[in-house]
């Protein structure tokens, strides 16, 4: 009895405060690094407009970790300036084979270089320490339990600016960082501790300092706690009919298939890639299903109907079936199913369709091809769709859904809370427990994800009578019932037979991806992709961070095991009849994730859309951001370019569609004027012939001089360029609405034109865009009252500082827009933000105060 006390007080007191210690660990600042434009590079001051002065030895240190599965990892850790004079940089050099992190002086390197071991930096925090002593006039470096020591002179009163990441202080200016995330920084002079930010903020641009109140300040941050509870929108796209989803989780690969292709989004990657069948078109019925399984390596195609799947190899991209038969229909829409690897079958669970609820349970042995239904005896699964299912090694969960007892539809149908487990050794269920029937009822996304080490299960739920319903997150566990909702509410338009959610864990990345389809009235499928980090918070209100050294640390974790087996042996050991939510005594090893870009504002490929508008079904230019060219299979082609020819290309290209064209005289003197003209024709033929060779792959762009003069020839009705769209929006003036500026906004969303090159012939036209943009924006803004739309204010205001960061009209429409929602703090950040920055370009302080700012 004293024992079940005992448990009872620490179950409902001590195990809620070690759940919200451990939520607490999922926090820090990341940094988007090269995957995103120079001005789009996240960086932390920890003393805006002013430094630290320290008289005597101080130390600064920090947590760090890499994110994962990035192309470049170079750049600036921690960047500390001496009296504006002397650099001291900690940075990380991937051009090497090891010893990536070096210490700078000035502009030479420390001889000592170090790395951590194996996988540390991308699957721990790890601390770093920079001491630094004045009377010894060295600066230790200590890294883990290694440390060394490279001598520097110092000032007599050394102050210091200290900066993370990407900066833009003075001519120390840099936008080299790597993809990484921080935490725990602090500053201990003379051993007492001065300064502490732990960076567990969720929004904004401020970085709390706890002690003396010095607050710093960020640029484009990433916050981690906000992304282990928001969902992130990472991708929107459309394609034409039935559309089947399904994941590779090894890869991290999502499917989307229509009938003539198959595109697949990489989730750690973010890219898209796209394969047509040609002549391979696969059958697509309203029922059919696609799973992966990754022994084989091959994508699935599932007829339910017919009682056929065809399979299709990644690696050769090649169907082995075609043109299946649609057979006569019952239906087994929202099915359930699953590869097991155990025999090497298919099954297919549940389903609904014609009027009336599905239990059948449908095997497809792969080896032998052979479809076989199987018959249960003394079933406890009862017919229904809506389910959720997870697999394990010896079979699968299944989790709720609706239908009925007789599985007709007109026969008292309702909602399921049943948690069952499928044994293929068997091939029977058995029921593990039953849900207490919730307030507002609900069903289930198509799939469960497993944890079998802590016995949980992470699930999507939503209410199936509403059209402009929510997904929500849920964590439940396997051996009792009761849950917990962790993360934000995705949208989710729900049509019964027309909608499709289902969820994934992408384990590269460490984030739950959610999918949802809907086929609109169009024909068109709407494809939302959602993502969040592992593991998922209930809430993202500040929690107690707890500061520790590392004996500490050894004492908490050793409290936290001792109290998971205390509960343990009571939830073991009690009586097994209660229906509440049971507490999350383990917790997953956080995954090092990698920043979500923004979501792609076109798709680069054949056959996608955005939500709003349909993207060329050939290719695409994209000038705006990074140059980007795609050839008809949705293949980049960019990186085919030489810098010559690349110069010429573009060149070529913004003459076509400004002018007439260029003249072979006009190429002379922007590219090859410092050569003969002899010379200046043989290069010019050279590089003409490597664009042509290039162009002809996208079969509807071509170079040619039929008028005297070079152009480029697109079909724009095949090709997509983002600027001939830009010029049609901004050329439209009488036609400027709220659509028109949002779609010229998801255009330039990809950055600065042609923001990766740099061209003396191109500055004009950058600068002239820049101010089209801008202008545009603010004749728009003229038309709108504040009290109109204040929400879309605030955007266009953000939109015109993403080229004009001094923009005053902007700064006086987001003030009055944010003023006017109450919203007085932001309004007094985005002042403060603008006047520091007018400072730092200007030289001098901006003459209105805030009132005036309000009142203009």
């Amino acid at each position: 009895m004293k024992f079940r006390f005992l448990a009872l007080l620490l179950t409902s007191i001590l195990i809620p405060g070690l759940f919200r210690f451990c939520q607490a660990q999922s926090y820090g600042l990341g940094f988007d690094s090269f995957e995103v434009v120079q001005d789009k590079r996240t960086g932390l001051d920890l003393s805006p407009g002013n430094t630290f002065c320290f008289d005597k030895d101080f130390e600064l240190s920090f947590e760090l970790s890499f994110l994962a599965n990035k192309k470049t990892y170079f750049g600036y850790i921690v960047r500390l300036i001496e009296n504006d004079k002397q650099n001291i940089d900690l940075i990380y050099d991937n051009s090497v084979r090891n010893q990536h992190f070096k210490l700078v002086i000035g502009d030479k390197f420390s001889p000592v270089s170090f790395d951590f071991l194996g996988n540390d930096l991308f699957k721990k925090w790890n601390r770093i320490t920079l001491k630094f002593n004045k009377d010894k006039k060295n600066i230790q470096v200590v890294y883990g339990d290694k440390s060394f020591i490279q001598p520097i002179k110092f000032s007599d009163k050394g102050c210091f600016k200290i900066l993370f990441g990407a900066n833009q202080y003075k001519e120390f200016k840099s936008t080299d960082v790597p993809p990484m995330k921080i935490r725990n920084i602090s500053i201990i002079e003379n051993k007492q501790q001065k300064y502490r930010w732990a960076l567990d903020e969720t929004d904004g641009l401020k970085a709390t300092e706890e002690i003396q109140k010095k607050d710093g300040l960020t640029i484009n941050p990433v916050w981690i706690r906000k992304l282990h509870y928001e969902w992130q929108l990472v991708r929107t796209l459309s394609m034409q009919d039935f559309v089947k989803t399904g994941f590779d989780q090894r890869q991290g690969n999502l499917f989307f298939m229509s009938k003539d292709s198959l595109v697949s989004y990489n989730t750690a990657a973010d890219s898209l890639r796209i394969v047509k069948f040609k002549d391979q078109k696969q059958s697509l019925f309203i029922d059919n299903q696609i799973l992966f399984d990754d022994t084989s390596n091959k994508l699935f195609n599932i007829f339910i109907d017919e009682q056929q799947v065809s399979s299709f190899d990644i690696k050769n991209r090649s169907w082995d079936k075609i043109g299946i038969i649609s057979a006569p229909k019952r239906n087994f829409l929202h099915a359930n199913k699953f590869y097991s690897a155990q025999d090497s079958s298919i099954y297919i669970l549940g389903g609904y369709g014609h009027l009336a609820y599905k239990n059948d349970v449908q095997r497809y042995h792969v080896p032998s091809a052979k479809w076989e239904n199987i018959k249960l005896k003394d079933s406890v699964f009862t017919p229904r769709y809506l389910a959720a299912l997870g697999t394990t090694k010896n079979g699968a969960y299944i989790l709720g859904g609706y239908g009925s007892s007789t599985g007709q539809q007109m026969l008292n149908p309702r909602n399921w809370y049943d948690l069952l487990f499928f044994d293929t050794k068997t091939q029977n269920f058995k029921k593990i427990y039953e849900l207490k029937t919730p307030e507002e009822d609900f069903v289930f996304g198509n799939s469960l994800i497993i944890n079998e080490k802590d016995s949980s299960y992470y699930a999507l739920i939503f209410p199936k009578n509403k059209f402009n319903s929510e997904l929500q997150l849920i964590k439940g566990s396997l051996t009792h019932p009761g849950f917990t909702a962790v993360g934000s509410r995705i949208p989710y338009q729900f049509v019964d037979i027309q909608s499709f959610a289902d969820l994934f864990f992408d384990t590269l990345s460490g984030r739950f991806i959610a999918v949802t389809l809907y086929q609109a009235e169009d024909n068109q499928t709407k494809i939302g992709v959602y993502s969040l980090y592992s593991p998922p918070l209930a809430s993202i209100k500040p929690v107690a961070v707890i500061e520790a050294d590392n004996y500490k640390t050894v004492w908490i974790a050793a409290g936290c095991i001792m109290l998971a087996l205390l509960a343990f042996g009571y939830f073991k050991y009690a009586k097994k009849d209660t229906k509440s939510v049971i507490p999350v005594l383990a917790t997953e090893p956080e995954v090092m994730p990698s920043i979500i870009a923004e979501p792609a504002v076109l798709s680069a490929l054949k056959g996608m859309v955005t939500e709003e508008k349909t993207v060329s079904p050939q290719g695409n230019v994209f000038l705006f951001g990074n140059l980007q060219l795609f050839d008809e299979d949705g293949n980049e082609i960019t990186k085919q370019f030489s810098p010559l020819v690349k110069e010429l290309f573009l060149v070529i290209l913004l003459y076509s569609i400004r002018w007439e064209g260029i003249s072979s005289e006009k190429l002379k003197e922007l590219l090859w004027f410092d050569k003969s003209s002899e010379s200046a024709r043989n290069n010019r033929s050279v590089n003409i012939a490597k664009l042509k060779g290039i162009l002809d792959k996208m079969k509807y762009c071509q170079v040619s001089k039929e008028t005297g003069y070079w152009k480029i020839k697109i079909d724009y009705d095949k090709i997509h360029v983002d600027y001939m769209h830009y010029l049609s929006i901004i050329g439209n003036k009488q036609a400027l609405n709220k659509d028109s500026i949002t779609e010229l906004a998801e255009i330039t969303k990809r950055g600065n034109f042609l923001s990766n090159v740099e061209y003396e012939w191109l500055d004009n036209f950058k600068s002239e865009i820049s101010n089209e943009i801008v202008d545009t924006y603010l004749r728009f803004a003229a038309t709108v009252k504040i009290s109109d739309d204040p929400e879309f204010l605030i955007k266009l205001s953000n939109y015109i500082f993403y080229f004009d960061a001094v923009n005053e009209e902007a700064m006086i429409i987001k003030c009055k827009a944010l003023a006017h929602l109450g919203k007085h703090s932001l309004a007094k950040t985005t002042y403060e933000n603008f006047a520091r920055e007018y400072n730092r370009i200007y030289g001098e302080d901006f003459q209105k105060d805030m009132p005036e700012v309000l009142q203009s």
